[in-house]
């Protein structure tokens, strides 16, 4: 465990050189992993953890898409591959990377497989800080642990491929072996961390639905869609509003504060660009920052959690959220942005 100083904060964290891959094999050696899901995060923690050489299985629901996506990445029906209460059986580690509203559905076919000792492993810790509302209420006689990687899976995945690895937090809501803090570094290294700092189950929720909404997804799509408006409405081209709002954002800008830092790359800009960005920043700050302030008082009140659980236990949520994400994609920035992207050079 090492002491790191962040912008004169100490926080604990573990790094791959003090807990290297050798030793998280040598925790892990008896124990038998199932990962239960395999949408969001359960492709990459698995692909990587198998990579890596740790006894891994998957479980999941048969005959569906994500079955079928197992069967593709080469895990072996009846011998890696199992139905999702099989392969509670066999675990010793139980990785419950389903969907928030699948874990409530499924909770009642785990919960008789988390005999004395296993461990319970989350990567969000939404079923727990929230167990009054889901139900996920966990026996004491088993280690509840979570590492939560700061990305998709996908990126998770990706960044493994790469020989990198994607920070994640890590926390031990309940240890009942006096093994669950190995346990929960080691697969932390498994799955494919660069490092971990330590949190805890309702901080990891409260910090992730607030940047899912926040500057993640919900906040970003705001205010990109109200810049693009307005230069649209200002007789710029869908191509240029476009490329002025997101492209040079991500392709340019985002790669350069996200390897330097925000400070660099307003030095390494034309001065045009420091001035008003120093400019204009305050004047956002403060519009924004009350909207943030509104959205942690929903999610620390459990508002965005009950709103999420009652959304999706609808019979028909999956047909009007693809309507809405429909609406998303069809909209004329996104559509403008699938024609950018193919005439990037490299499509070219």
């Amino acid at each position: 465990m090492a002491i790191m100083n962040f912008g004169g904060v100490e926080e604990k964290v573990v790094t791959r050189e003090e807990f290297p891959l050798s030793k998280a094999k040598e925790v892990l050696k008896d124990e038998v992993i199932a990962v239960i899901g395999y949408g969001v995060q359960g492709p990459g923690q698995s692909l990587n953890l198998r990579d890596n050489g740790f006894n891994v299985i998957v479980g999941q629901r048969k005959g569906g898409k994500t079955w079928d996506k197992a069967v593709a990445d080469g895990w072996v029906p009846g011998v890696t591959l199992f139905e999702i209460e099989e392969a509670c059986s066999k675990a010793t580690i139980i990785q419950y990377l389903l969907s928030d509203a699948a874990q409530i559905e499924v909770w009642s076919k785990v919960k008789p497989h988390l005999t004395a000792g296993k461990a319970l492993y989350f990567s969000h810790g939404f079923g727990i800080t929230y167990k009054e509302r889901t139900g996920i209420i966990p026996p004491a006689d088993i280690d509840v642990i979570l590492v939560a990687p700061k990305g998709s899976g996908t990126s998770l995945r990706r960044m493994f491929l790469e020989g990198r690895g994607l920070n994640s937090s890590y926390a031990v809501f309940q240890d009942a072996t006096g093994k669950a803090f190995d346990r929960v570094i080691a697969l932390g290294i498994g799955v494919g961390s660069g490092y971990l700092f330590e949190t805890d189950f309702k901080r990891e929720v409260y910090s992730d639905l607030t940047g899912e909404r926040g500057t993640l997804m919900g906040a970003i799509q705001g205010l990109l869609l109200a810049q693009y408006e307005v230069l649209r409405e200002n007789g710029h081209t869908p191509s240029e509003a476009f490329n002025e709002t997101v492209e040079e954002l991500t392709q340019s800008l985002m790669p350069l504060f996200a390897e330097n830092g925000m400070d660099w790359m307003y030095a390494n800009c034309s001065t045009t660009a420091q001035r008003g960005a120093l400019d204009w920043m305050t004047p956002f700050h403060d519009a924004t920052k009350p909207v943030f302030e509104k959205l942690y008082k929903e999610v620390a009140s459990g508002n965005e959690a009950q709103r999420s659980i009652d959304s999706n236990s609808k019979a028909d949520y999956r047909e009007k959220l693809e309507e809405e994400l429909k609406s998303l994609r069809e909209s004329e920035m996104w559509r403008t942005g699938a024609v950018v992207r193919k005439l990037r050079p490299e499509n070219n």
